[in-house]
């Protein structure tokens, strides 16, 4: 069987349906110029409480002086210098892009955010989907982007030219065979040398703990004593690893789709592969109630269907009306991606209807849409992927044994018969990988922070509930909140329930009560 890798620890959040059509037009964001000095530039007074305690060799970043300066319509932009490595701040520094929609009425904060991946811009978040937070919430805060170092503008990972990355993702390994291992071991060492070349030194300072560092400046540079934070999938790494590193800094803070901070990449992978199996099973029980679904039968008899229709791309890849083959992988890629929201399921469903006739086009604009590239100019919008093995590289001790990475994925097979094939061999991405991670998963207790609030949705694909439900007994001051729903993550896409429990802690300071179901 051809296998081609793809780890999907965490994905990148999905963009709000509202944003997105059935030609799933990528947006792009507009990229500001960042200019010294500029008309309309703001420079925030700082409180020096905001900074006491800061270590001497910290104190220029956390006390730098900010030109806020026009951009994005009706927004506001900046660059914060932050050190590339913190065990020698006075080294090189790195430039994070930062982006503030001011608040619409009686401001009571700024609200730092962040979309998860790892590898999503949060200046994309702000900059084209601010609608996805509640007219309460935009009122009462700035809401405040940054895309995290390695991210996009922030000192970004650089690896494949565009043409490079359409190959990649062509090919396919037989990774059950040693020749299909010498194969990708190949191709990926020639990968890494371009993202070393490429990036240079900052690609051995992306992990998840320096990024938590960059917050904290951040929170300064927002003129804030306590941060006050909302975080989504990966998103909620950064911030229940800010609550264990900074508790005394913790404001109110909302971690929506969380991952547990005790689990290896392993048992990440292996808890994503039973997830979004029971995901597709819930899409395919929505399916077969409709005329139009190209599937007849059971929910399980649909699955079954749809890895039936997989495999026969993974045996022959077909054409698509730009020249460009959809594999195997790339049907998968598509499949998965719908799971991230009952907003796609139709989209989903006429893509798998043109694919049951021979007409790969729907299933590889879904693949495309997953990995950011657009559809017209055929350019890749981020730089997610790059920066999504990066970071994880740096975050997690993986083997590399063959042996047992096979047995990891004929186990993952196993508990996912349509997506397990895809989901093993994250290892072999990291072996050759330059900076090796030196990270031990723990338990977050975060003492002494006030209550935070974590979010689980029943039939999450990607972080799955189970992985909130542990979060929150872990945090010494957790309160879960439980959407009973499907799809990735739940504030802005749930119900009025997760929206005003979300809405009335940050605004009025009402604190859900924990275990709420909505």
């Amino acid at each position: 069987m051809k296998t081609k890798r793809q780890p999907r620890l965490v994905r990148r959040a999905v963009a709000p349906a509202a944003l997105l059509v059935m030609s799933l037009v990528a947006l792009t964001a507009c990229v500001p110029l960042f200019p010294d000095s500029a008309p309309n530039a703001e420079q925030v007074s700082q409180d020096p409480a905001v900074v006491e305690g800061t270590p001497a060799e910290l104190k220029e970043f956390y006390t730098q002086k900010v030109s806020w300066t026009s951009c994005e319509r009706n927004m506001r932009c900046a660059k914060v210098k932050v050190p590339m490595d913190y065990a020698k701040p006075q080294g090189q520094s790195i430039e994070l892009a930062v982006v503030k929609l001011p608040a619409s009425s009686t401001r009571k904060g700024s609200l730092l955010l962040n979309p998860g991946g790892p590898g999503s811009s949060g200046y994309d978040m702000v900059a084209d989907s601010s609608s996805l937070f509640s007219s309460k919430l935009r009122g009462a805060f700035d809401l405040v982007g940054f895309d995290p170092r390695g991210v996009k503008r922030s000192a970004p990972v650089k690896c494949l030219s565009d043409s490079a990355m359409d190959a990649e993702r062509q090919k396919s390994y037989d990774l059950d065979t040693d020749s299909g291992v010498t194969d990708y071991e190949a191709q990926n060492k020639a990968d890494i040398a371009e993202c070393v070349k490429n990036t240079g030194p900052v690609l051995g300072f992306v992990d998840t703990v320096s990024s938590v560092k960059d917050m904290d400046i951040l929170r300064a540079i927002l003129n804030q004593r306590k941060l006050d934070y909302l975080g989504f999938s990966y998103g909620t790494k950064l911030g229940a690893s800010y609550a264990d590193q900074f508790p005394d800094k913790v404001g109110k803070f909302v971690l929506d789709g969380a991952m547990d901070p005790t689990l290896t990449v392993e048992t990440l992978g292996m808890g994503q592969a039973k997830a979004f199996e029971a995901a597709l099973k819930s899409w395919a029980e929505n399916c077969v109630q409709s005329a139009d679904c190209p599937f007849r039968g059971s929910a399980d008899e649909a699955v079954q269907q749809i890895r039936t229709l997989n495999e026969s791309y993974e045996k022959t890849p077909q054409k698509t009306r730009d020249g460009r083959l959809l594999t195997g992988a790339g049907f998968s890629s598509g499949l998965s991606l719908a799971m991230y929201s009952t907003d796609l399921w139709d989209v989903l469903q006429k893509a798998l209807t043109d694919a049951m006739n021979g007409d790969p086009n729907g299933m590889m604009s879904l693949a495309d849409y997953a990995a950011d590239r657009d559809p017209n100019s055929g350019k890749y919008n981020s730089n997610s992927a790059f920066a999504f093995t990066a970071i994880n590289c740096l975050d997690y001790q993986m083997s590399t044994d063959i042996t047992a990475l096979r047995t990891e994925s004929k186990a993952l097979q196993a508990a996912s018969p349509t997506f397990g094939k895809y989901l093993g061999y994250s290892g072999l991405g990291c072996k050759d990988w330059p900076y090796q991670s030196k990270v031990t998963p723990h338990p977050i207790t975060a003492k002494g922070t006030g209550p935070i609030v974590v979010i689980g949705t029943t039939r999450d694909p990607a972080t799955p509930y189970e992985w909130a439900e542990a979060l929150s007994k872990q945090l010494s001051a957790g309160v879960l909140v439980s959407w009973d729903g499907d799809g990735h993550t739940a504030y802005g896409r749930s119900n009025a329930c997760v929206g005003n429990a979300v809405d009335s802690y940050f605004v009025d300071d009402k604190t859900p009560q924990d275990g709420l179901k909505c």
